[in-house]
């Protein structure tokens, strides 16, 4: 899997400076690439690729479809740059913020361009790519199509709405279904087309450079998507089609009731049955975009907490064995060498720690909650990591470094910072601290996110856990991206031995 010392830096592509409301696979995504390569980095991390709706906020990690790319990340100039458009077609283009994703200006303004692409490819005549693209991606791309065709003719309503026939997905309804609505469902595929082709344009520059893309895999999936539409026997549903059991964590100390994330919960006995066949194929299509990717809340495959449908807090859950290590060497038989890290964070059981041995899957450590109380003994701490292992400052789900010193240490927690670096440190320098702390470290890989990078603040943060408003906006402007001490981490890289 990962045998190199090496490191990396977390930047998920809205993040991306653009000219067009959000970040994309456009020429900001390049210019990124050459940058890791001019700090001698070795891997580059995104989060999810995936559909985001309005609804779910716009997480990456609550999606309409498990093997769809999201088309918000189309890049406007790259379509030009293809033929697909012409220059003027960019105009009038709004003016959108630098410093934060604008989700449904964004979509409004592409929309436009998408559709006038399409009617183009409509009247050009067959194109051999697209019609060998469609053949090859068939398997999960027919049934999100569709699924998104009739999320639009049914006005959004979620697939528990829909007529009985096509909510229950009887054939004759579908076929009817799909002649009705082909011309959407074509462009969807078509838009799924322009996707694949920029996102792989890109991976190729990557591995051009010597970098590896680390993606990332929710471990559940949204109710309201295709998933669960198109495989509702492998989840635990009744015969309404609804949810019996709903995921999520139960109280501790950060919340009194608990987490109710509310995705269903799958049947493991049935897919077992199937061979996991659902997940086989999930794991080919991350294999498909990526190198290696992490999988979100890896616990659950030892055990996890599935609480009563219709209960309004986490807190009378209850704890099931997840499929374990069959799980696993079911994917080995069809995969010999699959690149996995596994989100380890919080109770790591006896268990999980069993499923990392055997499968020699590394975890991972987070710098910032290294300072507490019982630091000494800290798995995050540096002096306790073994070497497999990828070592973050921190994740999407933390504040960044800096905004984590100046709203969320405790005074104690900053005098233990400052004794293990040696010295008191200003604000501003906390960052780099950090840093050095994991790159230096055995982990076999560091990653940094790229606000650390920088030295911001909270408001850069990405994402607020257990909030629906307000995440998954941050963006790095273009100054920012000139300024970015990349020389400093490349003199650091070689320092450290991960050049």
């Amino acid at each position: 899997m990962i045998h190199a010392r090496g490191s990396g830096i977390l930047l998920h592509i809205t993040s991306l400076p653009s000219a067009y409301g959000i970040g994309d696979f456009g020429p900001s995504a390049y210019r990124f690439v050459e940058a890791l390569e001019r700090a001698r980095q070795h891997y580059w991390q995104v989060l999810p690729l995936n559909p985001t709706c309005t609804a779910c906020g716009n997480s990456p990690y609550s999606s309409p479809s498990a093997f769809a790319m999201n088309t918000l990340l189309i890049s406007p100039e790259m379509l030009v740059r293809e033929g697909v458009l012409r220059k003027d077609d960019l105009e009038p283009a709004p003016e959108f913020p630098e410093e934060r994703v604008a989700y449904e200006a964004a979509a409004w303004y592409r929309e436009r361009l998408f559709a006038l692409a399409y009617e183009r490819f409509r009247y050009s005549g067959p194109e051999r790519e697209f019609e060998t693209f469609c053949d090859g991606a068939g398997w999960w791309l027919d049934d999100h199509a569709l699924f998104v065709a009739l999320k639009d003719h049914f006005h959004g309503q979620e697939w528990r709405e829909w007529p009985e026939e096509v909510r229950t997905r009887q054939p004759e309804a579908l076929d009817e279904m799909r002649r009705n609505l082909a011309g959407k469902i074509r462009k969807e595929k078509y838009l799924q087309y322009l996707a694949a082709r920029q996102w792989s344009a890109l991976h190729r520059y990557c591995t051009d450079r010597g970098i590896q893309v680390i993606g990332d895999i929710p471990i559940y999936v949204a109710y309201d998507s295709v998933d669960v539409w198109a495989n509702p026997g492998i989840f635990q549903l009744d015969e309404d089609l609804r949810p019996t059991v709903v995921a999520g964590v139960p109280p501790d100390m950060f919340s009194r009731t608990g987490q109710l994330w509310g995705n269903p919960v799958y049947d493991w006995p049935a897919l077992r049955e199937r061979r996991y066949d659902w997940w086989v194929s999930r794991i080919a299509r991350s294999a498909e975009l990526y190198d290696l990717f992490r999988i979100d809340h890896f616990r659950a495959f030892a055990d996890y907490y599935e609480v009563p449908a219709g209960d309004t807090t986490a807190e009378h859950g209850t704890w099931v064995d997840g499929p374990g290590a069959g799980f696993f060497e079911a994917l080995s038989r069809r995969f010999p060498c699959f690149a996995i890290i596994a989100e380890d964070l919080g109770a790591n059981t006896p268990a999980v720690q069993e499923l990392l041995d055997r499968f020699d899957f590394p975890g991972m450590k987070i710098l910032l909650f290294a300072f507490g109380e019982g630091l000494p003994k800290s798995a995050h701490i540096p002096h306790n990591y073994v070497h497999n292992l990828i070592c973050y400052t921190g994740t999407h789900d933390n504040n960044t470094a800096r905004g984590w010193f100046e709203e969320e240490a405790a005074v104690e927690d900053k005098q233990r910072f400052f004794a293990y670096v040696g010295r008191e440190v200003a604000a501003d320098e906390v960052h780099r601290e950090l840093t050095r702390l994991a790159m230096a470290s055995v982990a076999r890989v560091s990653v940094i996110p790229m606000q650390d990078l920088l030295g911001l603040g909270a408001a850069a943060r990405m994402n607020y856990p257990s909030t629906a408003e307000g995440n998954w906006v941050w963006r790095m402007t273009p100054r920012e991206f000139d300024e970015a001490p990349f020389e400093w981490l490349a003199r650091l890289t070689e320092l450290s031995g991960r050049g």
